[in-house]
This record gives C-alpha cells, sequence and structure tokens, in this order.
C-alpha cells in the first residue's frame, strides 16, 4: 500500500524533495554532457574507421555517463522511498498520493513552489491540477489514510 500523505506531513518533506530534485536536474545535465560526449566519438569512430581516437577519453566519458546515471537512479529512488511520485524531472515536478473525498488524489507540487497549493486527480495530471481551498482543507483525509 503506497504511503499516503497529510497537507502537513508532505510539506514538511518540501525542503528534501527540493534538494533531491536539484541533486537530480544536475545529474540529468551532466548525464547529458556526457552521452552527447559519448555520441561524437562514435560518430568520429564511425566517420574515421576508429582511426586517431583516443580511447581513454572515450572510456572516460562513458564512465563519467554512468556515474551520472547512477547517481540520477539513486536519487530518484531516495524521492520514491520517501513515498513521493515523481512526475517530471525536467520541470521538477512530484506528486504526494492523498485521499480526498473517499478516493485517492495527488498533492501536487513543482520545484521553486514555496508550498503545496495544488491538487488533483490521479487520472487527471498536471494540467488538471486544482487550488487547495477551504473545501480541500475540511475534507481532505490524509489524516485517516495511514
Amino acid at each position: 500500500m503506497p504511503k499516503r500523505f497529510t497537507l502537513t506531513e508532505a510539506e514538511s518533506l518540501i525542503p528534501d524533495v527540493d534538494r533531491l530534485l536539484r541533486q537530480a536536474i544536475d545529474l540529468k545535465s551532466g548525464y547529458a554532457m556526457a552521452e552527447k560526449r559519448v555520441d561524437t566519438f562514435q560518430e568520429r569512430i564511425v566517420l574515421m574507421g576508429g582511426m586517431t581516437i583516443d580511447r581513454s577519453k572515450v572510456r572516460e566519458a562513458k564512465e563519467r555517463r554512468d556515474e551520472a546515471a547512477a547517481g540520477l537512479r539513486s536519487v530518484i529512488e531516495q524521492v520514491q522511498e520517501l513515498g513521493c511520485v515523481v512526475k517530471d524531472l525536467d520541470i521538477g515536478l512530484v506528486d504526494f498520493p492523498t485521499i480526498f473525498q473517499g478516493r485517492e488524489v495527488y498533492l501536487c507540487w513543482k520545484l521553486g513552489e514555496p508550498a503545496i497549493a495544488w491538487w488533483h486527480g490521479v487520472d487527471e495530471g498536471f494540467a488538471g491540477r486544482k487550488a487547495i481551498d477551504e473545501d480541500f482543507r475540511e475534507h481532505h483525509e490524509g489524516d485517516r489514510a495511514q
């Protein structure tokens, strides 16, 4: 059974999730740069038949790419172990499962937002975000969802 959060619990995790997402974004960027370098080497190998290619640089680029990929997997796993759902790493979108009016929904937070101010149904996604209003606060069952 997935963890379900109260709004207070979810908001208490924002500093940790923020830090982890920023790490993940940096690692993803490092991965992309290393992957591009590997691709460039591979193109040169195809064009030149492997001549004049410094194989140690190719190996180094692949190692950097693999290290970034492993680091990225580790950071995403850490976010998931908190009970969060990473929806879009490019924009830093994370959902926190909760219960509202007897159904599972997500508290929705985006990197850079100071607090969780939105929620949406599990099938609605980011485009279906609704403001956390007084009705939500009154009928939010996250406290009883554990």
